[in-house]
C-alpha cells in the first residue's frame, strides 16, 4: 500500500498543550519510489556492534541503525527534521490528555506475509514492559500504563500523566519499533537467528543473510509502507569491523561506499582532503560522560565501608579533576567539545552548572577543589578506583581518552586508578550487573529533545541500573515531561540539571556531531535530527 503525499504531511495532534507539532501544510520530504531502482546495492561500513536484533533486547545506536532499516515505527521524525509525522500509521493525535490513539491503514503485511495489525503493536509495547531487559529501552516506557486495541487498525496508548510532551518522540526510538507477534517471544528476548528465519520485518527492508556482527545482507522489502516509499538501490549490505583504522581504508579504498560511525577525528580530516570521497556532518547530541555506581563505588551503599557523604565526594572530586579542554583538543583534534552538563548545548533547556560547580569554577579542572571535596569527608588518599572503558564501541580514540583521564585523576595524588578495558558485547551485560564501579558511556539521543538526556538516565527505574534514586529529581522529570508552557518546562529542565549536579550519578564532559564519510558519487545521506541513519535513501 502506498501512502499519500498529502497524508505524510498531515498533522500529528499534540496533547490538548503548546506542543503543538504544528505540521499542518507542511510537505514532509519523501523519496520518490517509482518503478526505476537508482542503482545497485549500497554497502555501509561500520565499527558500531549490535547487541540484539531484537528491539526489547537492546539500547545502544549499532543496534538501533539496524533496527530502523527492518522494523515499522508508527510515527517517525520527517528527514531533515526534528518533527514527529505517521510513518506506518495513518493518523497518529492526542485524543484526550491521557489517550494518544494511532490508526493504521488496512492491508499491512510483514514481509513474510503475516498480517500486521494493532494486535502486533499492543504485542510489541506489552512485551517490553514485561521483559524489561536491562539493556533494553523500557525506561522510555515510564509514562505508559498500558495499551488499547478496539479493532485491528486503531491502537490506544493510555498514559499515566496527562500532556505526555514526549511520548510522541519516544515512539520513533528504541522502544517504538514493530514486531510480529507471531514471530517473537512474549516474555523473552528473542534469538537474533529465530527472527531471520521467520523473516519477522516490516521496515524498508528485509534481512537476507545475517553474520552476527561481521555481515547483514539486507534487500528491499516490497511488503514496506511507511515514511520513505520505496528503497533508492537494489538492497544494502552492512560490514562490520572491528577497528577504525580498517574502515577507513576500506572507504579510502572503495570497499564500502559509506563508512557510518566511528572513524577517528584525525582519519575523518584525512579522509577530508580525498576528491574521490565526501564528508556528510549532521547536527550533535552524542556525549560521553562517567557512570557511578552507587551500590559498588568507592565507599558506595554494597561496599564494607559504606558511606554516602564520603561516596560523593569522590564524585565530586572526579569531577573537578577532569579536564575537558585536554580531552577535547589533545584526543579528538577539537571534533568533540567540553561539556559541563547533563543535557548539550543547543537543546532547549540546556544548562552549565558543572562549569561553576567543580574545578575551579570556570570549566577547568582544580586538584585544590578536588582535594578540599575529600578531606570535608574525611576520605583518605589516594582513593583506590577501578575504571572501565569499552575499547571497540566509542570509537579508537577511547584507549587514549580513558588513559588521559585515568592520569588526570591520579596527578595530584587523590585517586589510584585501576583501568580496565572490555569488548562491548561483555561490557554491556557487566555494566548492568553491578561489575564495574565506575564506567565509560556515550549517548547518542533517541530523539530530539531535551528530556532525553533526563528520563533514561535519572528516573528511578533506568538504563544505567548504577542505583541511583533521588525521588525528588524522579518528580520533577515527570513533571517536566507532561508540562506545556514551553517556558515553564525549560525553568524545570534547568532545576533538574542543578540537583542531578550536586549528585553526580554520572560526569558528562564530552559532547559531539554526527559524521559519515562516503564515495563523492554517493547520494542521499541525511544526517539529521532524527540521529538514525535511513539507509533506503541512499544511492549511486
Amino acid at each position: 500500500m502506498t501512502f499519500s503525499r498529502a497524508r505524510r504531511a498531515a498533522l500529528i495532534v499534540a496533547a490538548p498543550s503548546a506542543l503543538a507539532l504544528a505540521l499542518a501544510g507542511c510537505a514532509t520530504p519523501e523519496v520518490d519510489g517509482g518503478d526505476e531502482a537508482a542503482g545497485g546495492q549500497i554497502i555501509v561500513g561500520t565499527t558500531d556492534a549490535v547487541t540484539h536484533l531484537d528491539p526489547a533486547g537492546s539500547y545502544d545506536n549499532g543496534s538501533l541503525t539496524l533496527h530502523t532499516q527492518v522494523f515499522p515505527y508508527l510515527v517517525n521524525t520527517a528527514p531533515g527534521s526534528n518533527e514527529v509525522v505517521p510513518d506506518l500509521a495513518e493518523s497518529a493525535e492526542f485524543t484526550s490528555p491521557n489517550e494518544y490513539t494511532v490508526t493504521l491503514p488496512e492491508g499491512l503485511t510483514w514481509a513474510n506475509g503475516n498480517d500486521l495489525t494493532s494486535s502486533d503493536v499492543k504485542f510489541t509495547f506489552d512485551r517490553q514492559l514485561a521483559i524489561a531487559d536491562p539493556n533494553g529501552p523500557s525506561s522510555l516506557l515510564f509514562n505508559l500504563d498500558s495499551v488499547e486495541t478496539p479493532d485491528e487498525q486503531t491502537v490506544v496508548f493510555n498514559l499515566k500523566s496527562e500532556n505526555d510532551q514526549t511520548f510522541p518522540y519516544v515512539l520513533t526510538s528504541f522502544p517504538g519499533a514493530i514486531v510480529d507477534e507471531e514471530s517473537f517471544s512474549a516474555d523473552s528476548v528473542t534469538p537474533d537467528a529465530d527472527i531471520v528465519d521467520a523473516d519477522a520485518f516490516g521496515g524498508p527492508y528485509a534481512i537476507e543473510s545475517y553474520t552476527f556482527n561481521e555481515l547483514v545482507e539486507l534487500v528491499p522489502n516490497e511488503n514496506y509502507s511507511g515514511l520513505v516509499e520505496a528503497a533508492q538501490n537494489d538492497g544494502v549490505l552492512i560490514n562490520y569491523y572491528a577497528e577504525s583504522s580498517n574502515l577507513k581504508l576500506a572507504v579510502q579504498d572503495g570497499d564500502v561506499d559509506v563508512a557510518y560511525r566511528s572513524l577517528s577525528p584525525s582519519d575523518v580530516a584525512d579522509l577530508g582532503t580525498d576528491e574521490s570521497l565526501a564528508v556528510h556532518e549532521g547536527p550533535g547530541g552524542e556525549i560521553r560522560y562517567i557512570v557511578f555506581n552507587f551500590n559498588t563505588q568507592p565507599y558506595g551503599a554494597a561496599t564494607a565501608d559504606a558511606d554516602e557523604e564520603k561516596a560523593l565526594a569522590v564524585r565530586q572530586a572526579v569531577a573537578s579533576l577532569i579536564d575537558r579542554e585536554s580531552l577535547s583538543e589533545q584526543v579528538y583534534d577539537g571534533t568533540y567539545t567540553p561539556l559541563y552538563s547533563f543535557i548539550p548545548e543547543g537543546f532547549a533547556g540546556a544548562t552549565e552548572p558543572l562549569k561553576e560547580m567543580y574545578g575551579d569554577g570556570d570549566g577547568g579542572p582544580s586538584a585544590e577543589a578536588a582535594e578540599k571535596a575529600l578531606t570535608d569527608a574525611g576520605v583518605e588518599t589516594p582513593v583506590e578506583l577501578a575504571l572501565q572503558y569499552s575499547p571497540d564501541h566509542y570509537g579508537p580514540n577511547s584507549a587514549d581518552e580513558y588513559a588521559q583521564i585515568e592520569q588526570q585523576l591520579e596527578a595530584d595524588g587523590l585517586f589510584d586508578v585501576t583501568l580496565n578495558g572490555t569488548e562491548w558485547v561483555q561490557y554491556s551485560d557487566d555494566r548492568v550487573a553491578d561489575v564495574y564501579p565506575a564506567y565509560q558511556l556515550g549517548w547518542f539521543p533517541d530523539y530530539s529533545d531535551a528530556d532525553n538526556y533526563l528520563t533514561p538516565f535519572f528516573l528511578k527505574e533506568n538504563f544505567l541500573v548504577n542505583h541511583y534514586d533521588n525521588p525528588e529529581v524522579n518528580d520533577l522529570i515527570l513533571q517536566q515531561a507532561s508540562t506545556p508552557d514551553a517556558a515553564e518546562r525549560e525553568a524545570l529542565i534547568g532545576e533538574i540539571q542543578e540537583k542531578v549536579a550536586q549528585d553526580l550519578s554520572t560526569v558528562p564532559y564530552l559532547q559531539g556531531a554526527q559524521v559519515a564519510v562516503a564515495a563523492s558519487d554517493v547520494e542521499g545521506i541525511q544526517l539529521d535530527a532524527s540521529f538514525k541513519l535511513r539507509m533506503s535513501t541512499i544511492a549511486r
